[in-house]
């Protein structure tokens, strides 16, 4: 992970343009349309050898007649002539390269070797940071640089948006926009050749710009595995990063060869993945941007139990499913709690949570419902909702709701439902600083949210012991069965080998001993004692059950005798290719309440 000449991305002082263009829609054209019109001070070099001026600037016929050394340059010329304009800007002193041609991964060039590697090639002596291939480019609104292709350009803010879709990009940017979002950056990855997303978040980890970076991934690549972790664990320290992972649907690369490893998919090592880096996931592009302003608006939660008070019963029940489904609890609240309630609201109310204060409840019944219900110490968080009623005023229970939510020590969100009848209501929450939502599923998923939030932090800020304390594990031991095993060509061990490393981790297993025959059988399990397990041993058959190769709770020498025969029979004629190296006996593990379990591992 480096974040070396990272500056020149993301702080240039000037841009080239390398196959800028007059010719309407075309790449270069729309990039140097957007470089002129954000406002960027600094100089705009665009390189065509056929054109005099592009867009009313002085264009210059190659690289080397640059009458400065560009610290940006954005490529958008044909595939096959990138490693070349590569290499040239590396000897001009160029460090910084966003690199807008698609196809390089795909295409050779004389050495047999892909575009991308060539142009990885050229720049690494140069120490030059690649940006792509395949990109929509890089929009810095603070210094009003849009070095992209972008139809629009982006707002400022203090959000980093970074994706490794170009297409999303440009939907996010349209939608940003109209709903007022701005950003600090907006970063296309491409195709990750050099510039990842490790780097980018170790970048943006100490950015004083960036309040919140939203990444959009696909996949972290075969090599940023590692990287991505350690830099994500060091941005999630220092502001909230929240990430979409696509793909979640889809099965993972390969199965394992046992079916235990394939109940790991791919997915749920990225679950695992983004919870302990501490950043919080969601499922949809706009919760993105509804996690950064819940997070920023509400007050750090404690726990996942919510309280819910209501003028309408139906909205109350809409919102506790949601929050049961979501992984959250409802809260219990205390007798106390109760008795209170009792005193304040009218006799009809539903008496528990959701706390249902009955439809004509003006911002007084509020008032007193949250206050009460903010006391209680099994309360983590309150969702307060309403729904208009022709007798009360949607915005003067709003503002109750505001003065009593902006001093409370717990979060407290709201949701009015409806649109025009309560736009002014939400007008006075927005405006007081109380996370609002249109409805109440969007208000739930907000304080789940802040709850999955809260545990990744604390996964984040958790450390594993670098070695046993209590045992000194036997690695002699385990290297000679690896070495042996490597040795016989078998890329998988055998259950008495599984057991014996197992053991030497400090790891409880059960006796297991091995018989060549049947007789053999009959005296080990003699001497373990029965009830006995007995199971084929042959290093092709991994999936014993299949082939009828295992049996339990044998009782007897003869019983033992007779299963080991058959069992040995059986699978010399179901799988005639596999060697057949005996039996193996166990006594029955009988402990009262237990569980069988299977767990299966893969390495991603």
């Amino acid at each position: 992970m480096s974040v070396r000449h990272l500056d020149y991305l993301f702080q240039p002082r000037s841009v080239a343009v390398i196959g800028a263009s007059n010719r309407p829609q075309s790449v270069g054209n729309v990039v140097m349309r957007n470089l002129l019109r954000g406002g960027f001070a600094g100089p705009v070099l665009p390189v065509n050898p056929r054109e005099r001026a592009i867009s009313g600037v002085l264009a210059y016929n190659d690289i080397s007649s640059l009458p400065l050394v560009p610290d940006l340059a954005v490529i958008c010329t044909p595939p096959e002539t990138v490693p070349r304009v590569v290499g040239e800007l590396g000897q001009c002193g160029t460090k910084g390269l966003v690199v807008l041609t698609a196809g390089l991964s795909r295409m050779l060039d004389g050495d047999g070797r892909t575009l991308q590697d060539a142009v990885l090639q050229q720049a690494r002596p140069h120490l030059m940071r690649v940006l792509g291939p395949n990109c929509v480019g890089l929009i810095l609104p603070r210094i009003g640089l849009n070095a992209s292709f972008a139809h629009i350009d982006a707002l400022p803010g203090n959000i980093a948006f970074i994706s490794q879709s170009g297409a999303l990009c440009t939907s996010v940017l349209d939608w940003a926009r109209s709903n007022g979002i701005g950003f600090s950056c907006f970063v296309s990855l491409g195709d990750l050749a050099d510039i990842d997303f490790g780097d980018v978040l170790d970048y943006l980890g100490s950015d004083p710009d960036t309040h919140a970076v939203l990444l959009y991934i696909e996949s972290i690549g075969v090599t940023g595995a590692r990287k991505f972790m350690s830099a994500a664990r060091a941005a999630a320290r220092n502001k909230p990063v929240i990430a979409v992972k696509a793909g979640r649907m889809v099965e993972g690369a390969q199965a394992a060869a046992s079916h235990t490893g394939a109940l790991a998919g791919s997915d749920e090592v990225y679950d695992a993945a983004l919870r302990r880096a501490g950043i919080l996931r969601v499922y949809e592009i706009n919760e993105l941007f509804d996690a950064v302003e819940t997070l920023a608006r509400s007050r750090p939660i404690e726990g996942d139990r919510l309280a819910i008070v209501t003028n309408g019963g139906g909205p109350g029940v809409l919102a506790t499913d949601a929050l049961v489904a979501g992984g959250g609890r409802l809260a219990q609240l205390s007798q106390q709690t109760i008795e209170r309630l009792d005193q304040l609201l009218p006799p009809t109310w539903s008496r528990g949570n959701p706390v249902d204060i009955i439809g004509d409840a003006a911002g007084e019944r509020y008032v007193g419902a949250l206050r009460t219900v903010l006391e209680d110490p099994g309360v983590d968080g309150v969702l307060v909702m309403h729904v208009p009623a022709a007798v009360v005023s949607s915005e003067d229970a709003a503002r109750h709701v505001s003065e009593v939510a902006c001093n409370a020590d717990r979060p407290v969100l709201t949701s009015w439902l409806g649109r025009d009848a309560v736009e002014k209501a939400r007008t006075v929450l927005r405006d007081a600083g109380v996370p609002t939502y249109e409805t109440p599923y969007d208000a739930v998923c907000a304080f789940l949210h802040m709850v999955n939030y809260r545990r990744n932090q604390e996964n984040l800020m958790q450390v594993p012991p670098s070695a046993p304390v209590d045992f000194t594990p036997d690695t002699e031991r385990v290297n000679r069965i690896i070495r042996d095993a490597l040795s016989s060509g078998v890329d998988i061990l055998s259950e008495v080998d599984a057991k014996s490393i197992l053991a030497a981790y400090g790891v409880d297993v059960i006796e297991t001993r091995i018989a060549v025959s049947p007789e053999e059988a009959a005296r080990q399990a003699d001497e373990l004692g029965y009830p006995v397990a007995i199971k084929i041993l042959s290093p092709q058959i991994t999936h014993k059950s299949d082939v009828g190769g295992v049996s339990l709770n044998v009782e007897g020498p003869d019983a033992a005798r007779a299963t080991a025969e058959a069992m040995m029979a059986r699978a010399a004629k179901l799988r005639p290719d596999a060697e057949i190296k005996g039996i193996t006996v166990q006594r029955m593990a009988e402990r009262e309440g237990a569980h069988e379990l299977i767990v299966g591992m893969t390495t991603d």
